[in-house]
């Protein structure tokens, strides 16, 4: 390089345009390694200050674990999940898919038996109510939110049994519900081909305020909107999965940002430090539009957006869905992953 300007002092006028071009390409092409080597090389190096727990969570004798989907935890550390009722459907079976563990891993209460097709997003809110959807339809059940109480009793539901739609009264696939301070309910309504791609916004009581979203990579658009949540500041944060982003917005539904740093989000989590946590389970996978990432859970600041950890996908080569899911932390830190794949339930704490 410092031959080019050398010999561009001494170059003829009439050649000196040709050099000047050179020299500009090459700084350009300079310029474009150093930006592009510290994403490349980082987004999937960062430390892993974890180690991960497996067979914690005691299920009953002779019942085995299906496809987690969704995680979260109450305000006692207690640890609640969607399960698929030991397979990737509760379709015809008459095992209970919300799950209630202690920190140590011992079952306190399950319900929910014969209610769901297709259990999949699950929130606790504020007075400690559990909110989960049913992410598909058949015979008159599916297709819809659910509220109960911590002990299991049907306090509202949205959406019409069986029936796909998306007017404000139905849903078709909704993958996520998230609570806002003031009781306002959000739905991630739709999980692919056929189905939506919008968020639906309701009072506390449940009655339609307003929806926004279609099918598209523009802000403000979607292609699978897979889980939502708040962060202290009452933005909320929409895993926008296959446009491989975070979308941020107000409670309006006017658009803040995009992050794209944390992958391919399919879970996502932010605790009251303002650590931010996002689980990608389909990354070189089930993904066909997001190479040279690694599956597994990002850590970072909710803040700044930046991110400062990253826990692996023990599977280096997968087909399908495969490690976190689901995601969700307790006051200690401790970290819950829901998966599908492996349809397992893993802790994971600090080294």
């Amino acid at each position: 390089m410092f031959s080019l300007l050398i010999r561009a002092s001494t170059t003829p006028p009439r050649s000196r345009a040709a050099l000047a071009a050179t020299i500009v390409l090459c700084l350009a092409g300079v310029t474009a390694l150093h930006a592009q080597a510290p994403d490349d090389s980082a987004r999937n190096s960062y430390p892993n200050p974890y180690r991960t727990i497996e067979n914690w969570a005691k299920l009953p004798e002779g019942r085995s674990w299906g496809a987690a989907a969704g995680v979260d935890v109450d305000r006692h550390g207690n640890i609640w999940v969607a399960e698929r009722c030991g397979a990737n459907t509760c379709a015809g079976s008459n095992l209970a898919p919300i799950l209630e563990f202690d920190s140590s891993g011992r079952l306190l209460k399950s319900f929910g038996a014969g209610m769901f097709v297709f259990p999949h997003g699950i929130h606790i809110d504020r007075d400690e109510n559990i909110w989960v959807t049913d992410g598909q339809g058949m015979d008159g059940k599916g297709q819809q939110v659910f509220k109960f109480s911590p002990e299991g009793k049907v306090l509202m539901t949205l959406g019409k049994a069986g029936v796909a739609g998306d007017g404000p009264d139905t849903f078709n696939k909704p993958s996520a519900v998230n609570i806002a301070p003031n009781g306002d309910i959000f739905v991630a309504d739709g999980h692919g081909v056929g189905s939506n791609a919008r968020i639906v916004k309701f009072d506390k009581n449940g009655k339609f305020i307003k929806t926004w979203g279609k099918g598209g990579t523009a802000p403000g658009e979607f292609d699978v909107p897979h889980c939502l949540v708040f962060d202290s500041k009452g933005r909320l944060f929409v895993c926008d999965r296959n446009n491989n982003r975070i979308q941020i917005f107000d409670q309006d539904g006017n658009f803040l940002d995009e992050w794209k740093q944390f992958s391919r989000p399919s879970g996502i989590f932010i605790d009251k430090r303002g650590i931010i946590y996002v689980a990608d389970s389909e990354s070189e996978s089930v993904s066909k539009n997001h190479y040279g990432w690694k599956r597994g859970i990002r850590v970072g600041n909710v803040k700044d957006g930046s991110v400062f950890a990253f826990i692996p996908d023990p599977v280096e080569v997968s087909a399908g869905t495969s490690s976190a899911e689901g995601v969700a932390v307790d006051s200690h830190g401790v970290i819950y992953g829901a998966e599908v794949g492996q349809k397992d339930l893993k802790k994971y704490v600090k080294k």
